[in-house]
This record gives structure tokens, C-alpha cells and sequence, in this order.
């Protein structure tokens, strides 16, 4: 079990208000409801005739998280996860009214865009909003075309090229450095540091802080007209935003531009070469590009498991989520529920309604959609037009790797 793969014990017992140093105990967690235990092997016993499945934190689950998925959905709609540390939902309906609730918050830690208080969270929200609009937007979007066009055009040479390594982790880096106004000679750092465990919610590490506190002490003396010289720019109550608030909004929009679009930008792409006859489509027609993106974020978000913790009781198809609870909101499995989604594993771009749980929904829905598809779109687009003969390398099949986040590792494709 790998560092990212689950929260630490210490977070989980903030989460809940338990004192530091006591024990965690499923009474904290759960405080109503039965608890199965595992044995030693990692396995749950039986409860009656039927048998409890196995856990978000066993190793086989972040290989392959879809039986789980599958079990948990059918016979497990609410099921406590003692050794992951949360409640885990995983239908549909279930997980997106979770994510809309605004009883169920985002957990400790860090500043994150999730903790604004609830009375000041639209009006901070809607200080992310200048640099996607008007002139500002049509700048980024002409950024970030000319940045995928020369990404791709370096390719054109090549025989064969690894498309996560050389086009998925730059592309969107390159696009928040772009919007937030950063030097672009920073781009690689900002790459490395999204990678290192931003998401949408917007946790800002020590080593992002140390970045952005030159640039925002810069703009406080001297005012620019990019995304952060307007959050330095911006008041709340009548008061400048002080510099925590604005770390923590510029880590937002890393978070949602940075590593989560390039996470899901690869789960597109696969998609498409898995498909060459919708790839095709795509090629002939690019209108369908948004629809080709909807679809990927259904069936392979980059955000598979979504922390909340529950300030009040929440009633769910499976029973009802004590307050204090650390919820696990199962993205991945809500994406494949086969009572929202006829056929729920095939990609198939005209679907007619893929959902919208990929960037969270209600007050919690993610800043970064709108930059997220331009950045996709302008990538998809870009890709394909250098690339006429893109396809997979010869005996290449993508494999997924992690289980808050997922993404295939690497996409080997043959470009000649």
C-alpha cells in the first residue's frame, strides 16, 4: 500500500475531531451500524450467507478496482472500509448526491479551495472566473493551441513516442503556467510539483508555497493582469485576500489544470486508440472532441476516489452516513453503475448523457472544467492533426496504475 493510495491515520482522526493520539476505532468512523473485520490474509469473514468484500486498501485493488467496484454497487452500497479508514459509496446516484451535499466537506488537510467557509465560498469561486472570460480566456486558449501544436509537431519525426511522458505532462502544466502568469522557465517545476499529489481540491505543499510567495510578493508591489496578479488584486469584506488564500486558490487551479487534466487527458487518448473507429470519427469530425471527453470522464475519471467528511447525518440508498464520518465517494464505480449507464464498461462517444462526476458537482464542483477541456480539446486536436497515423506500438496495451488517482502509466504509440 503505497503512500498515495490512502490518507494517514492522524488526517482521518482530524477529520473527525478525534483527539491527536487516540486510538482510531470504527466507533469514531461509524459511529452507528455494524463493523466486519478482516482476518489475517486481508479477507473479510462472513456475515450470514454472504460474504464481505475485500478492501480499497488491499494491493489487487489498485491493480484492478472494477470487481470491487462491481460487488460494492450490487450488494455493498454503504460499506465500511476499516482498513481504508472511510465509509465507501459506490452507486451513481449515491455519489453525486454526496458530492453536491454540503453536509459532506472535503477532509483535513492543508488549505484547500473545499475548506472556504461556506458563506464566502461563491464570491471566492468567482475570483478564478477573469481568466476564463473574454480576452483573457481567448489569450489562454490561443496559449495553450500554440503550445499543443509545437508539442505535437516535435513528435512528427519520431517512429514511435510514449504520449504521457512526452505530451500528457507538459500540455496542461504548461497551460496553468500560462494562466496564473508564472515564468514559463518554471514549467517543468510546476509539472513535477502538480504530479507530486495536487488535485482539484487544491492542497498547497510547503514546495509550491516556497514558489509562489516570490510571485505573489511581486505582484502586491507591482499589479498584473494575469490570474494571480487578480486573486493579489482581489478583496473579500472589503479586505485584500491574504497570501494563504491566495496560495491556496492558485494550488486549486494547478491542481485542476496540472495533474488531474493530464491524468485524464491519457485515459482520452487510450480511449481513442482503443477505439480506432471512434478516433476516426473524431479525426473527420472535431466537434465531436467534447463528447469524446465527457465519455473518457465517465468511464476513466482521474479521480477514482473522492474524500468528504459528513457534518451532520446523510441519508444514502444504502442506509444513512453518521456525522463525523470519513466518506469515500467511489467516482470510478459511480462511472460504471450499470443502473445509470446501459453497457457501463464500453467507451462510446454518443452517449447520450455520460453524467458529470468527474469534477465534482454543486458547491464543490471543480474550478478547472472549463481550462480542463480547452487543454484536452486543443491537445486531442493538435495530436491529431501531426499525427494522421497515430496508433498503439506494436503489442503495446495501456495499463492503469493507482486508486485515488488512475491513469495509464504510459501510452507507447506507433506514429508512422
Amino acid at each position: 500500500m503505497t503512500k498515495a493510495s490512502v490518507v494517514r491515520w492522524e488526517e482521518r482522526r482530524a477529520a473527525t475531531g478525534a483527539r491527536p493520539g487516540t486510538e482510531w476505532s470504527p466507533a469514531v468512523l461509524c459511529p452507528s451500524g455494524p463493523v466486519s473485520y478482516p482476518d489475517a490474509s486481508g479477507s473479510y469473514p462472513r456475515a450470514g450467507s454472504v460474504t464481505q468484500p475485500p478492501s480499497l486498501a488491499a494491493p489487487r485493488t489498485a491493480h484492478d478496482p472494477f470487481p470491487l467496484y462491481r460487488t460494492l454497487r450490487t450488494t455493498h452500497p454503504l460499506h465500511l472500509d476499516k482498513p481504508f479508514g472511510a465509509l465507501l459509496l459506490s452507486r451513481y446516484v449515491d455519489v453525486r448526491t454526496a458530492l453536491a451535499d454540503p453536509r459532506l466537506v472535503a477532509p483535513p488537510p492543508g488549505r484547500t479551495f473545499a475548506h472556504l467557509e461556506a458563506d464566502t465560498h461563491a464570491a471566492q469561486r468567482a475570483l478564478l472566473a477573469p481568466a476564463l472570460q473574454g480576452r483573457a480566456l481567448a489569450t489562454l486558449k490561443a496559449s495553450v493551441e500554440r503550445t499543443a501544436y509545437v508539442l505535437a509537431r516535435r513528435l512528427t519525426r519520431r517512429h514511435e513516442a510514449d504520449l504521457v511522458e512526452e505530451f500528457c505532462h507538459w500540455l496542461p502544466a504548461v497551460a496553468v503556467v500560462r494562466a496564473l502568469g508564472l515564468p514559463y522557465e518554471g514549467t517543468a517545476h510546476v509539472a513535477a510539483l502538480c504530479r507530486a499529489g495536487l488535485t482539484h481540491l487544491g492542497g498547497a505543499p510547503d514546495a509550491l508555497d516556497a514558489f509562489l510567495r516570490p510571485q505573489i510578493a511581486r505582484r502586491r508591489a507591482h499589479p498584473t493582469s494575469d490570474l494571480l496578479g487578480a486573486l493579489c488584486a482581489a478583496r473579500a469584506d472589503g479586505r485584500p485576500l491574504s497570501d494563504d488564500t491566495v496560495c491556496g486558490l492558485a494550488a486549486t487551479f494547478l491542481g485542476a489544470g496540472g495533474d488531474a487534466t493530464g491524468r485524464a487527458l491519457a485515459a482520452l487518448l487510450a480511449n481513442l486508440l482503443d477505439h480506432p473507429e471512434q478516433l476516426a470519427l473524431v479525426r473527420a469530425r472535431p466537434e465531436l472532441a467534447d463528447a469524446a471527453w465527457a465519455e473518457s470522464l465517465r468511464r476513466d475519471p482521474a479521480a477514482h476516489v473522492v474524500l468528504r467528511r459528513a457534518l451532520a447525518p446523510v441519508p444514502v440508498s444504502g442506509g444513512t452516513i453518521p456525522a463525523g464520518a470519513t466518506v469515500a465517494c467511489l467516482v470510478g464505480a459511480a462511472g460504471r453503475d450499470a443502473a445509470r449507464f446501459a453497457d457501463p464498461d464500453r467507451y462510446d462517444l454518443f452517449r447520450a448523457a455520460p453524467g458529470q462526476l468527474a469534477h465534482g458537482t454543486g458547491r464543490h464542483r471543480c474550478p478547472g472544467v472549463q481550462l480542463a477541456r480547452l487543454t484536452a480539446d486543443a491537445g486531442l486536436r493538435a495530436l491529431l492533426a501531426a499525427l494522421p497515423s497515430m496508433a498503439w506500438a506494436p503489442g503495446f496495451r495501456p495499463a492503469y496504475e493507482g486508486l485515488l488517482t488512475r491513469s495509464p502509466a504510459a501510452l507507447h504509440v506507433r506514429l508512422r
